[in-house]
C-alpha cells in the first residue's frame, strides 16, 4: 500500500504567536496541546473538520531569520494546498484573506477553483475547491490544461456555494 494522503506540514516562521494567530483567525486552524514541555519555540494545529493529529506544525526561528529564497535563488517548496467543502466558504476565505491583506491571486484550474495566500512569513499557500466527480464534463478536464482567471459568482451559479467539493475524488462517495 502506498502514501494516500499528507498528514502534516512543519513550516520554520519567525514570529510563532504571529503564525499562530493568523493560521488560527484566518484559516480556522485551532491549536493542539503537543508541544513538548519545555520546548515553547513550536506550536501544533489543526484544520477545523481534519482526521490528523495536527494538520500543521510551526517552529520559531526568531526575528532575524530572514525570508525564503526559495523559488527564487534555491529549489525549495512552492506551496501547500487545502481543500475547503463548499464555493461558499472559498468565497468567505477569500474575504478573509483579503481583509488579512494575504490573498496574492485566485485562478482556475477546470476541476478545481483556488485562491493563493501569503502567511506573516510569505509563504504561500492554496486553498481550493474541487468539483465533485459526478459534476466533471469535458470543459472542467480540459481546463486543467490551463490558467484561467476566477469567477466565484459564476461558479457559484454554476455549482451551488453549497455543494460538496470533492465527493468521490478526495472525498468517499
Amino acid at each position: 500500500m502506498g502514501i494516500h494522503r499528507l498528514n502534516h506540514a512543519v513550516l520554520f516562521v519567525s514570529d510563532l504567536a504571529r503564525s499562530v494567530a493568523f493560521y488560527q483567525d484566518v484559516l480556522g486552524f485551532r491549536p493542539v496541546p503537543m508541544t513538548p514541555d519545555g520546548f515553547a519555540g513550536a506550536a501544533f494545529l489543526q484544520a477545523a473538520g481534519s482526521t490528523n493529529d495536527h494538520d500543521l506544525g510551526l517552529f520559531e526561528m526568531g526575528a532575524g531569520a530572514g525570508p525564503s529564497p526559495a523559488g527564487r535563488q534555491t529549489v525549495g517548496l512552492y506551496h501547500l494546498a487545502w481543500e475547503v467543502d463548499t464555493l461558499d466558504e472559498l468565497e468567505a476565505t477569500a474575504t478573509r484573506l483579503a481583509e488579512a491583506g494575504a490573498l496574492v491571486g485566485s485562478s482556475d484550474h477546470g476541476t478545481t477553483k483556488s485562491l493563493y495566500g501569503r502567511d506573516p512569513d510569505g509563504l504561500e499557500f492554496e486553498i481550493v475547491w474541487l468539483i465533485p466527480k459526478d459534476l466533471l464534463d469535458s470543459s472542467a478536464l480540459a481546463g486543467r490544461k490551463r490558467i484561467g482567471r476566477l469567477d466565484l459568482a459564476a461558479e457559484k451559479q454554476r455549482y451551488g456555494g453549497q455543494t460538496r467539493g470533492g465527493v468521490g475524488i478526495s472525498v468517499p462517495a
